[in-house]
Formats: C-alpha cells, structure tokens, sequence
C-alpha cells in the first residue's frame, strides 16, 4: 500500500492500492471500504492459505523424499512452490490487518510488506522460465536451433545462476516496500502501508507500479504465450495416430495460459490504471474511488489463487510427478502401517515376556534362562 504524506483519508488495503486525491472538495470516508475489507479479506485469505500450503506442501515433500531436481523445470516448480509457501505465509498478517488493523511494530510491517511483492513477482519470473524450458526442451528433441545462445545458456549448469537472477529482480521489486512502509495511525486502526514523501508520491508510485506490471505480468505473459504458441504449433504437425496426446498436452497448455489470464489481467489492469491516476488524476469521484477500492481488493485476492493453483497446473499435471507423488504415498502408508504393525505388537510383546518371567521365577528346576 502507499499513500503520500498529505493524505487525509485511509482505506484498508495490503499492498499496492492507496492513492490521494488531492483535488477532492471535501475527504472522502472509506469506512464502508474498510468494513468490506475486514469481512472478505480474511475469509479470501483463509481459503488461499489452506488450499496453497496442501499443494505447494505436497510438491516439495514429493521432491525432497523422492523425485530429485533432474531438470529446470523440476528446480524452477520447487522454487515456484518456496515463494508460493513464503507468499501464503504473509496472508494471516494481512488478514489480521483487515479485521483489526496493524497490531505489530514497523520491522515487521517493512518485512511483510517486502515478502509479498518480492514473492509475487517471483512466482511471476518463474512460470516464464518454467514455459521456456519446456519450449527449448521441446526445440532440443526435435534437433532444433543446437547452436542458439538461448539453448546454450538456458541449460541445467546454468540453473542456480537464473534462479539468482530471478530472486534478485523480485526483491528489487519488494525493495520500495522494505524502505517505505511503516505503520500509520488513522482515527480508528493502525495500518501498515507504504509512505512516500511528497516529491515522489506521484511519479515515483507510478514508475514502480508500471514496473510491476511489466516484470510480473506482461514479460512473463508474452514469453509463456510465444512458448506455448510455439509448442503448440509443433504438436499440431505429429501424426494422426497420437491425436489423442495432442488435444490432451493442448488442452493443458491453454489451461495453463488461461487461468494465468484469468487471475492476473484484472489485477494488473487495475493496477495500470491506479498508476496512470496518480500521475493525471483520472478519478475525481469518492463514488468511483471506493468501487476502485473494492475492485482492487477482489481482483488482488483473484490473483493470490493463483498460489494455489500453480501445483495443480505444474506439478500435478505431469505423468512422472504423479507417479511419484504416488510412490511417496505408498511409502508413506507403508511406513504409518508398520508404526501401528509396532504399536499392536507392543503389548503382546511384553506380557510373553512377563509370562517368561514368571514361568522361569515358577519353575525350581531352571537356573538360567535367556530372553
């Protein structure tokens, strides 16, 4: 969130949407605004925090005890599933916030508040450089483009040094939030948002929400659409007797573009929009800025879902990661099995051995006796 300094009205809202108006004739009361907030927000969030952590809990436990990180695509989805968990992990603070305000200091308001850019905009960076593996993966089998420096430098050696180039620039992202945000009293809560000073409220807010929107919507959306544009052209051309494999692998990538689409495009478009207001003042109406408002609080929580859904869509969705995940399962049956196989066999254990005991303490002609 980022308000200016000369800011007379507040809204609850948990990372990027508070904006002045200063040519309002009078303040404009978000007390409606708020009271939204504190009964949608932490209801969204509750939901996304458990459906998130089952999945993206399941993806590392099945790459940590089983399936080893082989390719990028397995090392890309089991960062993917660290920056979902970490991004999930901020949710109850902004809950808390919504229902009852800021009740923690400003370390932890400037931590949380940098968390969730910084993890959002990875997950972001990631599902671009999942869906250019898989497109240089494909490229690579049909012994295309050997010599490209793409293909030269996106291979498994180089892993860790695009995973580091990616955290980098997501933290670059959260770094405003870590510097700027600070709790703040209003009349009736203390909230956590980011304050900039007068002389860059409005040009230095709009060039890091538009830079937001470029790396963590717009890059990663035009890279994942000539990728899979790209893959799909090629399953197109494979013959008619794996028609059945085609539609299906189609199917999956339009799944995963459009749900991409779905939960991103609203958010980023109002985000758009809020940066361009607060460099021409396109909003002069409260009306019309408590809807905005509201719509960025929906469209935000429709983001977060993406959270959840990214398991789903990359993880789960592989033969060989289910086949896996299923090994994992049947260990982890077989291993509660013989921990209940033990508990039972316990009891039955010691009173042979007690009934020993008490056969050999009977008995006057036995003088030593083994267990």
């Amino acid at each position: 969130m980022a308000v200016t300094e000369d800011d007379d009205y507040f809204y609850h809202e948990n990372a990027t949407f508070n904006y002045s108006y200063d040519d309002y004739p009078s303040v404009c009361e978000k007390g409606d605004v708020r009271s939204f907030a504190a009964f949608f927000l932490p209801i969204m969030y509750g939901l996304c925090l458990v459906a998130g952590l089952a999945g993206n809990v399941l993806v590392l436990a099945v790459y940590v005890y089983h399936k080893r990180l082989k390719t990028m695509t397995d090392t890309f989805l089991s960062h993917l599933a660290i920056a979902d968990l970490l991004l999930l992990f901020t949710l109850p603070f902004w809950a808390a916030d919504a229902a009852r305000g800021w009740e923690l200091g400003d370390g932890v308001c400037k931590i949380v508040s940098a968390c969730y850019t910084l993890n959002f905009s990875c997950c972001m960076l990631l599902l671009a450089c999942i869906s250019l593996d898989r497109y240089l993966a494909l490229a690579r089998v049909q012994g295309k483009d050997q010599s490209g420096w793409l293909q030269r430098l996106f291979i498994r050696r180089h892993c860790w040094k695009w995973c580091s180039v990616i955290w980098l620039t997501a933290f670059l992202l959260g770094l405003p939030d870590l510097i700027f945000s600070e709790v703040m009293q209003t009349p009736d809560r203390r909230v956590c948002l980011a304050i900039y000073a007068s002389s860059m409220a409005r040009s230095g807010k709009a060039v890091l929400e538009v830079l937001e929107v470029m790396l963590g919507f717009l890059l990663p959306l035009l890279v994942m659409a000539i990728c899979y544009w790209s893959i799909g052209r090629a399953l197109r051309d494979l013959p008619v007797e794996s028609r059945g494999k085609k539609w299906r692998a189609l199917r999956v990538l339009l799944i995963v573009v459009g749900a991409f689409v779905v939960t991103q495009l609203p958010y980023n478009v109002l985000k758009l929009y809020r940066a361009m207001d607060s460099l021409y003042i396109l909003v002069t109406h409260c009306r019309t800025s408590k809807a905005l408002d509201q719509a960025a609080q929906v469209t935000e929580t429709l983001a977060l879902t993406h959270c959840c859904l990214n398991p789903i869509l990359y993880a789960f969705t592989g033969s060989s990661f289910r086949q896996h995940m299923m090994k994992v399962a049947k260990k982890f049956g077989e291993r509660r099995w013989k921990m209940s196989r033990r508990r039972r066999e316990t009891p039955a254990i010691e009173e042979g051995i007690e009934m020993s005991f008490n056969s050999h303490s009977a008995s006057q002609e036995t003088n030593t006796f083994s267990i």
